[in-house]
């Protein structure tokens, strides 16, 4: 088992009562979960996410902490929240990461894979 680790994973929503198609605005919805899967406790310091939307237009966020929190999580523990993000095309995707800091002193970063953002029954 590695000292320094978080796992993350991501549920995403197409939330249709914020969009507006015709004016090529689809807001979305993403949970994600992080767990410490390392063996020492570490706190989650700042993000930094990649998001592409269909014409492969590229936005970059990065900030201090995930919706004002700097977590700090023991073994085990993992930390829930969620976000949003708006897209002007139906379809898109993001990945980042979470730069991190043990206890001890060590930094790494948690990647977050990359996931697809899209309407409902829109992928085939």
């Amino acid at each position: 088992m590695p000292a320094y680790e978080f796992t993350v994973t991501v549920k995403t929503q197409y939330l249709e009562e914020q969009s507006d198609p015709d004016r090529n605005h689809y807001v979305f919805a993403y949970g994600i979960t992080i767990k410490n899967t390392g063996q020492v406790a570490a706190q989650l310091i700042s993000r930094h996410w990649v998001i592409t939307n269909a014409k492969n237009e590229v936005q970059e966020v990065r900030g201090l902490g995930v919706i004002g929190h700097q977590p700090l999580l023991q073994p085990g523990e993992n930390f829930e929240y969620t976000s949003g993000t708006s897209l002007t095309t139906p379809q898109g995707s993001m990945f980042g990461e979470f730069f991190c800091v043990a206890e001890d002193g060590e930094q790494f970063e948690a990647r977050v894979p990359e996931f697809v953002l899209s309407l409902p029954r829109t992928l085939h």
